[in-house]
């Protein structure tokens, strides 16, 4: 049995790959995470829209571990790292569990940022998790639903406006989507309403759609989209967002207010919580998204045994996608397995600081249309998304989900339908239940003990 005991914090690209990368090692490793699943997350706004369901995108994690012997997964929110007693500890509803490490790889990702306005976070759900995922579903279908029933026209005109902020790559596909589900797959369902009349408006406080693909993709992808009927507004900063709809400040300083019912937050990331935790324990930096900044080796300043990846460290000319996530936890796993094995050459090779190797950016914006960054190679069109489909099929973990996920494209692509629109009004509501009711609350609702809501205003909780 191995001595060496490596904890991975995570079960997205970062701490998955690192676990995989250490399978040869002479380690054990336990892989904490507060879901069971591993989530490809650039594929969420499919399962929010009914393309996917929420299993092809999300394999259990222990299933895709299951042949790798050196490899123990825990279910449970990562409370406390201790740095100094090389400790973690997490917590499951009610159950507590410390876990001693010798080494660690923190890959607990970022959520979604609202720029100092929680307060939005009510009414604009983000699209980071498979929660968010499936209450945006339900908000999305439930709008429709409550147009058909609505005789007042100018309320049927805000459920019929979605608004989406932050025109990247998420923020992009989702209103390319939308605009597709209304258009095509909705428009014999209804009868007392045209889905296609519903109104799609992609908003960010930017000069341009896609900032990361450079100008000549943004133009193209914007006018794109702007054929599919998004309206798409850039330089447009959100001021206000509640129930009724989003305010925007525009370029010229004029102020316009679009009533909408379902909002979309693609806009910024906010580093886990743990970010902060690890930098008061060893002095690193934090940037303004309270992401860590590692060393060249990605480990903390005093801990050379403590590893930062993915979302929630801050490297330059590092972004935060799947390739830096793995990238990161590969290298992480080379460094240590160098180490446990003793050879100095080895460990001086594995030692050198951490490089990326930039693979590109793809986007779709819709059917049979994407956009493509790889080098200096700029494409769009048909050829780009034959490429998008290709390299997204080949990171879904597992082959039965990669051809499940298939079926699923064909039908949606071919027949216009949406195999996955079953949604809930617990979809829809149990985010702000729990929010309201506060943390430690899974324990005594699961135990039918009496709970106090809390006073003040929505916190997060697991």
């Amino acid at each position: 049995m191995p001595t060496h005991h490596v904890v991975v914090i995570g079960s997205g690209f970062g701490g998955l790959f690192a676990a995989k990368a250490l399978r040869r090692a002479d380690v054990q490793v336990t892989l904490i995470a507060k879901t069971t699943h591993h989530l490809f997350q650039p594929l969420l706004y499919q399962v929010a829209t009914g393309i996917l369901s929420e299993g092809e995108i999300a394999p259990a994690t222990r299933e895709v571990l299951r042949r790798q012997r050196n490899v123990r997964v825990i279910q449970g929110l990562v409370t406390d790292v201790d740095l100094a007693g090389r400790t973690v500890t997490s917590r499951y509803h009610e159950k507590e569990t410390v876990t001693a490490y010798d080494s660690l790889i923190v890959a607990a990702g970022a959520g979604q940022s609202y720029f100092g306005h929680e307060e939005f976070a009510t009414f604009a759900p983000g699209m980071k998790t498979i929660d968010d995922a499936l209450e945006l579903r339900s908000r999305i279908f439930g709008a429709f639903e409550r147009a058909e029933l609505e005789t007042d026209p100018v309320e049927r005109e805000r459920l019929l406006t979605f608004v989406v902020v932050g025109a990247g790559p998420t923020g992009v596909e989702l209103a390319g989507q939308l605009r597709e589900l209304a258009t095509r797959s909705l428009r014999h369902d209804f009868r007392s309403l045209d889905p296609a009349s519903a109104r799609v408006v992609l908003l960010d406080g930017g000069p341009q759609v896609l900032p990361a693909f450079g100008h000549e993709l943004g133009e193209k992808t914007q006018a794109a989209l702007q054929r599919l009927g998004v309206e798409v507004r850039v330089q447009a900063m959100v001021t206000d967002l509640d129930a009724d709809g989003v305010t925007v400040r525009l370029e010229d300083g004029t102020v316009e207010h679009i009533p909408s019912e379902c909002k979309v937050w693609a806009a910024g990331v906010q580093g886990s919580e743990l970010g902060a935790l690890l930098a008061h324990q060893s002095g690193a930096a934090l940037d303004r998204a309270g992401r860590v900044a590692p060393g060249p080796d990605l480990s903390l300043p005093g801990h050379p045994e403590v590893f930062v990846v993915g979302d929630l460290a801050a490297i330059p000319g590092v972004p935060g996608v799947a390739q830096g996530a793995i990238q990161g936890g590969r290298y992480a796993a080379r460094l240590i397995a160098a180490r446990v094995g003793g050879d100095p050459e080895r460990i001086a090779r594995a030692s050198r600081p951490f490089t990326y190797f930039d693979k590109g950016s793809m986007a779709t914006i819709s059917k049979y249309q994407a956009v493509v960054s790889v080098g200096r190679v700029r494409l769009a069109g048909f050829i780009a998304w034959l490429m998008w489909l290709g390299l997204h099929l080949l990171y879904i973990t597992g082959f039965k989900h990669r051809v499940t996920t298939l079926l699923h494209w064909a039908i949606a692509f071919v027949s216009n339908s949406r195999p996955e629109r079953v949604s809930t009004n617990q979809q829809m509501v149990g985010r702000l239940a729990m929010q309201r009711l506060g943390q430690h609350v899974s324990g005594p609702l699961l135990h039918g003990d009496p709970i106090e809501p809390l006073e003040e205003g929505p916190r997060v909780t697991s």
